[in-house]
Formats: C-alpha cells, structure tokens, sequence
C-alpha cells in the first residue's frame, strides 16, 4: 500500500467479512478510508490464483461502466507479498438481502419490488458493457457456448457415481427428460456478453436509501458466453410467492418480489436480445442448480458429508427438477 500511495499510517480496525469458502474478505482502515481486501482461501480449490486474477482483470474492466460494483482500488500480482495474489476494492455501502433487511425495506412490499427489478437492471447492465472494447476478448469461449453446457453438467451429474452408496440420476426425477428437452430446444444462436455466472440474490448488494443495487459481487465464475443464462439463473432461484415456502436463496421476506413473468418483462424492455426461448434459459437454470445440489447428497451418501445436509439438498434438487419439467410443458406462467 506504501509503494502504491494508499494511505500512510497502520493498518486499523480489521475485521472478516463473512462469505464463502473460496475467498477471505477483510475490510479494514487505513488513515481516513475504508478498504476491502480479497484473496483465495488458503484451502481454495485448484489454482485460486488464476480465479483471483480474472476477478481483478474483470473488476479493472468494469472500472467506468455502468454496472454496479465494488471499485477496485489496487491489485497485488506478486504471490510473495501474503502468498497469494490479493486485491483491494472499496468498500460498498449496502446490504446482502439473504442476510438482513433493514426495516425501511422489510415495511414496503413496493421497495421489495423494486428491489426485484433492480436486479433484472443489474442483469441488463452487465449484458450491456461491450466486451471488446472492455478488453475482455479472450476472457472466455462464447464459440459453441450453448451447446457445451448441457453435455457440461450431465457428465457432472454422471460423476456422481464414483461416490458409494449414491443412488443415481433416477432419484432425481425426470433429470434425463429435462436434458433432452434442453438439447431438442436449444437456441440456435445467441449474442455473446459478460455473464456473472452466479447471479443470484444473495450475490447482489441492495443500497440502504432504497431498492437499487449498491453492488454485484462474487465474480469469480464470471466469463464471456450468454448473459441470458444470467437471466435463466435468476428466474430459477427465484424466492416463489404466496404461503408456498422460498427457494433455497432467497431474501429474509420475500413477499412483494415480482413474479418471474415480470423480470421477463422488465428485461425485454431493456435488450434487443431475442427472449423467444427464455424458457430454455430457465429451465437449464433449474437443471444446472438441480446437479450442483445433488453433488452434496452423492457426497453424504458416500460419509463425506453430512447426511441431514445431503438429504436437504436432495430433496431441493428434486424440487428444481420438478420446476424445470413443469417449465417445459408450461412456460413462465408466475
């Protein structure tokens, strides 16, 4: 921080920002600013450098845009420094709405409305930033994008077997069926964009004074392919309205939210993109979360996690399987 003007003085109030297993957050001060510190766990997967430096290179590119993000101050690419390649951004004045929601939200169904919208004019904004001219060329393959992804995560799926006592694709659902429709219904072509990859309520950040974004955060399985796969991931983990109980990821309240058929809506008015087969788009967001869930389960079947865990998440599977199917021969109709 010397070496790059960042303040003089010790480094004061330190403390970690809860997030995932991958990363450490530390949000800390130094003279009169706050700073975010981010860097690979020390127990992150296989090559997190490489993850880390695409975070940085993302974050550099959307430096000037439009899309809310966490600003990224400076980037240290000499493992020597803490071991790892780190990163600083500023800090975000906002909320994670799977966590809190402060009263002037949780009291108004409209502001957790609009909070819903926001999110698809996240979605829009990221969609919208030109990748090559953002120098993001080579930051992934849209070349064959879509037609990779179901044979993707079907052989995920039959991975699961080298886990003992998992019971297989069958107890699923109609997993196999869902896959088959995804082929037999794929788009033909789409228009590449900077997709998140994960985007959902839980990886955005709300601003305090109201419903817009302060924030998209978690950018770590972000690439170039469909950003409508964002839009699919989105409807797919969807909290679900009335007395029926939320999805797996969803806000504290959740009453209030737009139905799905409203985020299509809302983002058809912002895109020239083609949305004629959303429905594809949610339903592969369904199928793709419905296999990462299930890894859990093949994992506690075989003692290598906990078995209540694997039961819940089974179960979640089988719920976003079911989803999915009903999407096929029902379209968005919520």
């Amino acid at each position: 921080m010397d070496s790059a003007g960042l303040g003089q003085g010790p480094i004061a109030e330190a403390r970690p920002i809860p997030g995932g297993t991958q990363n450490v957050m530390l949000r800390f001060r130094r003279a009169d600013r706050a700073y975010v510190l981010r860097a690979p766990a020390a127990t992150a997967r296989i090559d997190p450098n490489r993850i880390v430096g695409r975070e940085i290179r993302l974050l550099k590119a959307l430096g000037g845009t439009c899309v809310p993000h966490a600003a990224l101050i400076a980037a240290c690419q000499d493992e020597g420094v803490i071991g790892r390649l780190f990163y600083l951004m500023a800090e975000v004045d906002g909320f994670n709405a799977s966590e809190t929601l402060p009263p002037l939200h949780a009291g108004s169904a409209a502001i957790r409305h609009g909070m819903g919208l926001a999110m698809v004019d996240g979605a829009l904004s990221l969609a919208a930033v030109d990748y090559r001219a953002a120098g993001l060329e080579d930051f992934g393959r849209p070349e064959g994008f879509l037609d990779r992804q179901v044979a993707r995560w079907s052989a995920q799926l039959d991975g699961y077997h080298e886990y003992p006592g998992w019971p297989g694709p069958a107890a699923l659902g109609p997993v196999r069926e869902v896959a088959d429709w995804l082929e037999a219904h794929r788009p033909a072509s789409f228009l590449p964009g900077i997709m998140h990859g994960d985007y959902h309520m839980a990886n955005v950040m709300f601003r305090p004074d109201g419903p817009g974004l302060a924030a998209i955060v978690d950018w770590e399985l972000a690439t170039i392919g469909d950003p409508l796969i964002d839009l699919g991931w989105l409807l797919a983990t969807w909290p679900d309205q009335g007395p029926s109980r939320p999805a797996e990821r969803g806000m504290i309240r959740w009453d209030g939210l737009p139905r799905r058929s409203a985020l299509v809506a809302r983002y058809a008015v912002g895109t020239d993109r083609d949305l004629s087969a959303v429905e594809w788009y949610a339903v592969f967001g369904c199928y793709k979360l419905g296999i990462l869930l299930e890894g859990t389960h093949a994992r506690a079947c075989a003692g290598q996690a906990p078995r209540d865990t694997g039961d819940r998440l089974h179960a979640a599977a089988c719920r976003y399987l079911a989803r999915a199917q009903d999407l096929t021969r029902e379209g968005i109709r919520d």
